[in-house]
């Protein structure tokens, strides 16, 4: 989800939620610690130079139970970030306090805001020895018969 959706989306809530992956929510009297842009400069695996930027939500629990992020407040946190860090219209990425910091992709189901897994993956697979994947067959593409000729497909 990008942070011009987003800012579209809060201008129509009255309530923010945030919904974990595993279908919990964020309770609801989180934090927005930080709205900032990382900027990733690396080179993988393969030795491809690579730059990647995201805007950054932190979203943290204290024990302040009567807190509430309103989305009005949250809109005037990202303009402002907008405005002082130079922010884009990027990639939301949010970070939340669990076992340990996850890192989550964002996206909207029209009542709640979705914490989405993220993976790792090789960049440069051409390049450093990943095979590439194998068709996988049906056995209900193999004909059928009495037959077992070169060719054929039963063995």
């Amino acid at each position: 989800m990008k942070l011009s959706e987003v800012k579209s989306t809060l201008q129509d809530l009255k309530t923010i939620g945030f919904k974990l992956p595993n279908g919990e929510l964020v309770p609801n009297h989180f934090h927005v610690t930080e709205v900032g842009k990382i900027t990733k400069h690396f080179i993988d695996c393969g030795g491809t130079v690579r730059n990647e930027e995201v805007v950054n939500f932190q979203l943290w629990n204290a024990n302040d139970y009567d807190h509430r992020l309103h989305p009005e407040k949250l809109l005037s946190i990202i303009e402002l970030s907008e405005k002082i860090l130079g922010i884009e219209d990027l990639e939301i990425e949010v970070e939340y306090q669990s076992d340990t910091i996850g890192k989550f992709g964002l996206d909207f189901d029209g009542v709640n805001f979705l914490l989405t897994n993220t993976q790792t993956d090789c960049l440069a697979k051409d390049k450093c020895g990943i095979p590439a994947e194998k068709p996988k067959l049906q056995f209900s593409d193999i004909p059928t018969g009495n037959s077992c000729e070169p060719g054929s497909g039963c063995c």
